[in-house]
């Protein structure tokens, strides 16, 4: 068996900007890489989690233009999902909005075609961009299928699924709910991330983020925790993810997999790691039977955060495979 693939080296961003989206929203846009080499865009997860630099080394800087973004209200973008509860500001974060924001930042930015690359969340807002505008897209690269079809969210969020897995993480989960409302954990949560008393949605930010950040990988990552339930960061990860959650991720539920015959012409390649407790196989396999071209890789040994070594070494070679 050949070596496995790792990161390319650290890189830096030759240019970095805030893009003026509309709806009061400005997004953080960078790009690294080459400038004149094949455009490729990392949609990142969440919702909510905004990027870091890491992304940027999955692509091999030599032969990519990447372009990262920051999508409404995470990470550098403004304002910020931590600091507002403004009701026409939430409204304005929908995924046809997003999907509009990385028609917006491809035009900004002068390119005609790209590559997209999402995982998790970033594989559903990917599909998506790529039913709607599939005349811009390259290739796709995605990762840890997520389409929030209502059994993938009740089995991240509500009780008799996960809970199975995780009794211990579960039980800090529960804890800020009280205890008539955990049959309804996305909605009881709703309340809880949108008081606007930080007593209240600090805890519920930070239990919320901090099991996600739990199960999210086989091997328990404790820098990945600290870094997740950091008060500022864990609210607007949380308030972005349950926004898209309770509301179906603004999808008509089944979308994404029914309009696939749309992208089934694109060349792409779909990596799922068979311990992926997050986003399990099952919508992978979806997925990939109505896109029966596609590159269909099952990581025995990965579960779902995309640095994961096997999950890594699938997606570097994917990206080495379509730089030409």
């Amino acid at each position: 068996m050949s070596e496995r693939r790792t990161f390319y080296p650290e890189i830096e961003p030759y240019r970095t900007q805030m893009l003026d989206v509309g709806d009061g929203h400005e997004v953080y846009v960078e790009e690294s890489g080459n400038p004149e080499g094949k455009p490729v865009v990392f949609v990142h997860g969440g919702p909510g989690s905004g990027t870091s630099p890491k992304q940027r080394r999955v692509f091999d800087p030599e032969r990519y233009h990447i372009v990262l973004f920051d999508q409404r209200m995470a990470g550098r973008s403004t304002p910020h999902a931590s600091t507002t509860v403004d009701d026409a500001l939430w409204a304005t974060n929908t995924t046809t909005h997003l999907v509009a924001d990385m028609e917006r930042i491809r035009e900004h930015l002068g390119i005609e075609r790209w590559q997209v690359f999402g995982g998790s969340w970033g594989s559903c807002l990917s599909l998506a961009y790529a039913q709607a505008h599939p005349e811009r897209v390259t290739e796709l690269v995605l990762r840890g299928i997520f389409t929030l079809r209502p059994a993938e969210l009740s089995w991240m969020y509500e009780r008799g699924h996960l809970e199975h897995v995780y009794p211990d993480h579960w039980a800090e989960f529960v804890a800020p709910v009280a205890p008539e409302r955990r049959h309804e954990m996305q909605l009881a949560y709703h309340e809880l991330l949108f008081d606007p008393d930080p007593a209240v949605h600090v805890p519920a930010g930070q239990a919320w983020s901090g099991w996600e950040s739990r199960v999210i990988s086989v091997l328990p990552d404790e820098e990945g925790y600290r870094k997740a339930t950091e008060p500022a960061q864990a609210v607007a990860f949380a308030r972005i993810e349950n926004h898209y959650f309770v509301h179906g991720g603004f999808l008509r539920e089944g979308a994404l997999l029914d309009q696939a015959h749309r992208i089934a012409h694109l060349p792409t390649v779909i990596v799922q790691g068979r311990l992926d407790m997050c986003t399990p196989a099952r919508t992978a396999f979806d997925l990939a039977a109505r896109l029966s071209d596609a590159d269909f890789q099952v990581v025995s040994d990965a579960g779902h955060a995309f640095s994961e070594p096997g999950n890594l070494d699938a997606l570097i070679r994917a990206t080495d495979r379509f730089a030409g």
